[in-house]
């Protein structure tokens, strides 16, 4: 989560403005930073906050997310019944408990897990808590290993492309566990088998494949890596799992991609992760992580805690949380069906291709992703263009609403700045073609007032937020 500062509370400006129309009583002051002296009516407060949220945007245009922005009033409905249910509290809320058991033997059997591998797993707060959980997993196994082997055990590293998103970054710096960071390198946007195979030595406890980079919206080659390991583990002796971060494309490559080896098909993939609430179509605070089998889960990373009444396994970094969103999973999974999350998916890739072909076709942007994988896709300006940037095309199309992140590539591409569109359902044809309307009006004013080139180090400065 981000972190904040204490501001300085003595200054007078900093009570919250209440209209008159709401109070029926003079000089009510209400600070921003500390507890008012006194309550006020629920009515009054609900108007106070609902007009500090009008300055934030608009969710639907917000095409820098993966996060669902749009459900269906049903789900909504079935949301606020859940969400005073501690989603730990099994006892309490037993079939809470049995629709989480449901959703993750649905996803297990969605990624081909054995069918006699009793694969295991469960909800998260989101992909990020997952990701921690499947490397934890990774360590343990790894350190395991190696102590019954009689080797040292206190030099991990973890093996991914530099285009991973920051959870793994952070899990390698909070368990002390070296990043190994395969770079981007022109025409290359994510991780090869040869770029990890390279990094991989008796140390490595896995191997990051992500199906749905979130720089350009491409797929990390599964099988292609898992070969060139299998031929690692024959020449050196090293045996290396593979965790995916399917954080996106968990939700997307079964119903798009079918027969794209990727998921528990291929035996090195030791555990998934996906986000529920990205291409899972719930709103935000949901996650999986599925592993293939109860030995892909050291057990001493399973605590059986005797809590409110009886005994339950779990593992997790967060405890308390409402069960609202697994309750809005399963729903999803109810509606939808296989078909309907093909049909949803499908339309989503539909409006990403015909964006980026569009986009293709305006002149000055150069395609690096089609949206034909996940659908999001990448571009940035033609070399020949000097006289604005990408940071400028973002910076005038949030002044019509929209969200388009502009943002630097990470080593060895520091120099490529880019821009990236996310479709998500409910992002329909219509609206496309008015975000392509603007598009092309924004790029004629800034091709009519052309400004000297500016260091790409200053421009960085107006890097977007893109996760």
């Amino acid at each position: 989560m981000a972190l904040h500062t204490q501001v300085d509370v003595s200054q007078q400006d900093r009570e919250v403005d209440i209209n008159p129309v709401y109070v029926q009583e003079k000089g009510l002051e209400t600070p921003r930073y500390r507890l008012p002296e006194n309550r006020m009516l629920p009515q009054t407060a609900a108007q106070v906050v609902r007009d500090e949220l009008i300055l934030d945007g608009n969710a639907r245009l917000n095409l820098a997310t993966f996060v669902t922005t749009w459900m269906e009033p049903e789900a909504e409905v079935l949301m606020a019944a859940c969400a005073d249910k501690n989603m730990i509290d099994k006892d309490e809320y037993p079939q809470t408990a049995e629709i989480e058991r449901r959703c993750v033997n649905i996803l297990a059997h969605l990624w081909h897990s054995p069918v006699d591998g009793n694969a295991t797993g469960c909800s998260t707060t989101g992909s990020s808590e997952a990701c921690m959980l499947g490397g934890m997993a990774l360590l343990w196994r790894w350190r395991k290993a190696r102590r019954a082997a009689g080797q040292d055990a206190s030099r991990p590293n973890l093996v991914m492309g530099t285009n991973v998103q920051v959870c793994w970054e952070k899990f390698c710096r909070y368990w002390d566990v070296e990043p190994r960071m395969v770079p981007m390198e022109p025409g290359r946007l994510h991780l090869t088998a040869d770029g990890a195979v390279a990094q991989c030595d008796e140390n490595t406890i896995g191997v990051v494949a992500i199906m749905g980079s979130t720089m350009d919206g491409s797929y990390e080659p599964v099988k292609e890596i898992s070969d060139a390991l299998d031929r690692l583990q024959q020449d050196k002796g090293c045996d290396i799992p593979i965790h995916v971060d399917g954080a996106s494309g968990g939700f997307v490559a079964p119903f798009l991609h079918p027969f794209l080896d990727w998921d528990f098909r291929v035996p090195r993939v030791a555990s998934i992760n996906a986000s529920g609430h990205k291409y899972g179509l719930v709103y935000p605070g949901v996650g999986w992580v599925v592993w293939r089998e109860p030995s892909a889960l050291p057990d001493e990373l399973v605590f059986n805690v005797n809590y409110l009444g009886g005994q339950m396994p779990t593992f997790a970094l967060n405890f308390s949380r409402p069960g609202a969103n697994v309750v809005a999973q399963y729903y999803n999974f109810l509606r939808l069906g296989f078909k309907g999350y093909h049909d949803v998916q499908q339309a989503c890739q539909e409006v990403a291709v015909f964006l980026s072909s569009a986009i293709a076709k305006m002149g000055p942007f150069e395609l690096l992703t089609e949206g034909k994988e996940l659908p999001v896709f990448a571009f940035k300006l033609k070399d020949s263009i000097t006289g604005y940037s990408v940071f400028d095309i973002s910076e005038r199309l949030r002044s019509r609403g929209w969200l388009v992140p502009a943002y630097t590539f990470p080593a060895n591409l520091q120099q490529t700045a880019v821009m990236r569109i996310v479709v998500k359902n409910g992002f329909s044809m219509d609206l496309a073609g008015c975000l392509l309307a603007d598009l092309r009006t924004q790029v004629k004013i800034l091709e009519a007032h052309p400004r000297p080139p500016v260091p790409l180090v200053d421009e960085k400065a107006r890097e977007s937020f893109r996760h």
